[in-house]
C-alpha cells in the first residue's frame, strides 16, 4: 500500500500540485499512518502555507510512530509561529504525554485547554481521562470524569480501566453498573476493561457473570481480548480444566499470549491436561523465534504424568540452541530531558 501512495505522491508533482495545501496534509497523514515518518517530515518541512491541519498531523504522525518527544517538540514549533493548538492538536499532545508517562507536561496542556476555554468533545475527554488515569494519578481523573455532565461511553470505559489496573476490581464493577444504569450500552472495549478488571482481583464469579452478560444479553462476540482475560483469570484461580475448556470454545485459534498464560498457570499449578501437548505445539509454532517459550515448554513437560511429551520437547530445546535463542531478560527505562522539558513548558 505504501508503495501505491508514493505512486500517487509521484503524480501530485507531476501535475504541479505538490503545493497544494490539502495535498500535502493528506500526503504527510498518509506516510505516517504507514510508518515512514521520515517522509511525512519532508513533505511536512517543505510545505510554505501550513495551517492547524499541517501541524496535527504531524504531531498525530509522530505520536503513531512513537516518537512522542518529537511531537512535543513540533508543538515548540507552533508556538513559535504563534499558532492556535485545536482541540485534534491537543488530543494527539496528551496521547504523546501519556505514552511518556510525563504528567508534568500533561497538566501544563490542561491548563492550557482551561485557560483558551476549549471545548471538552469525546475525544479531548478521553485523551485526559487517559493522560492522568495511566500516570497513576486516579484522583484526578475522576475529578474530570465527576465534572464532565454528559459522560460519554469512552469516558466510563477509561474509569473502569483506571480502577482495573490500580487493582480496585470491585469498584470497577461497581462503576460498570452504573454506567448500565444510565441506559448507556456497553460495548466490546467496556466488556475488556471489566473483564481486565475481575482478571487482575481474581473474582471469578463476576467475570463469568459477566462474561454470560456479554454474550446472552448484550449479544456481543467475545473477541481474543476477551476470551485471554478469562483463560488468564481461571488460570490463576487453579481452575486449569475450565481454563482449557474456554480455549477449546474459542472459535478462533488462541493467540500466542493466551496459550502463554494458560501453560504458565500449568507449570504454576502443577497441573497438566493430557491434550496439553497439542497447545504446546501450537506455541511453538506460532513464536518459533521466542526463546522463553522454549523454557516453558520445557517446564511444563517435565510435570507429573506428562513424561510422554519430555523427549519432544527436549527436541525443540535443541532446535533452540541451534538456532542461537536465549531467554531474554525484561528490562525498562525511564527518559527525563528535565531542560528540554522545563523549556517545553514555557510554551504552554
Amino acid at each position: 500500500m505504501i508503495a501505491a501512495g508514493g505512486s500517487v505522491h509521484s503524480m501530485v508533482l507531476k501535475a504541479g500540485i505538490g503545493s497544494d495545501r490539502h495535498v500535502n496534509n493528506t500526503l504527510l497523514t498518509m506516510y505516517g499512518r504507514y510508518g515512514v515518518i521520515g517522509y511525512s517530515r519532508k513533505v511536512f518541512d517543505e510545505m510554505l502555507d501550513k495551517d492547524v491541519v499541517s501541524w496535527s498531523s504531524m504531531i498525530a504522525a509522530y505520536v503513531d510512530c512513537n516518537r512522542s518527544w518529537d511531537s512535543l517538540m513540533v508543538f515548540k514549533d507552533i508556538m513559535r509561529v504563534n499558532g492556535k493548538p485545536n482541540a485534534v492538536t491537543l488530543v494527539s499532545l496528551l496521547a504523546a504525554c501519556t505514552k511518556l508517562l510525563d504528567v508534568r507536561v500533561g497538566k501544563f496542556f490542561h491548563s492550557y485547554i482551561i485557560r483558551n476555554a476549549i471545548e471538552l468533545d469525546v475525544s479531548l475527554v478521553t485523551a485526559l481521562l487517559n493522560m492522568y488515569s495511566k500516570s497513576g494519578l486516579v484522583q484526578e481523573a475522576f475529578h474530570i470524569f465527576h465534572s464532565i455532565g454528559n459522560k460519554y461511553l469512552q469516558s466510563w470505559t477509561v474509569m473502569i480501566s483506571c480502577l482495573a489496573d490500580y487493582g480496585h476490581g470491585k469498584e470497577a464493577i461497581s462503576l460498570f453498573t452504573r454506567m448500565e444504569k444510565t441506559g448507556l450500552l456497553p460495548d466490546s472495549m467496556s466488556f475488556s476493561a471489566i473483564l481486565c478488571a475481575c482478571s487482575h482481583n481474581g473474582l471469578v464469579h463476576e467475570a463469568t457473570t459477566l462474561f454470560d452478560k456479554m454474550i446472552n444479553v448484550y449479544s456481543i462476540l467475545p473477541t481474543m481480548e476477551h476470551y485471554g482475560c478469562m483463560v488468564d483469570l481461571l488460570g490463576r484461580a487453579g481452575k486449569i480444566e475450565e481454563a482449557y475448556r474456554m480455549i477449546m470454545s474459542m472459535p478462533m485459534e488462541p493467540n500466542s499470549v493466551i496459550l502463554r498464560s494458560y501453560l504458565s498457570s500449568c507449570k504454576h499449578q502443577g497441573r497438566i491436561i493430557c491434550a496439553d501437548s497439542l497447545l504446546l505445539k501450537l506455541l511453538l509454532e506460532t513464536e518459533p523465534e521466542i526463546g522463553a517459550n522454549y523454557v516453558l515448554a520445557g517446564s511444563v513437560s517435565s510435570l507429573q504424568g506428562y513424561s510422554n511429551c519430555i523427549n519432544n520437547t527436549r527436541n525443540d530445546m535443541k532446535q533452540m540452541k541451534q538456532k542461537g535463542l536465549k531467554k531474554v531478560p525484561g528490562y525498562s527505562w525511564v527518559q527525563l530531558p528535565i531542560g528540554e522539558q522545563s523549556d517545553l513548558c514555557m510554551y504552554v
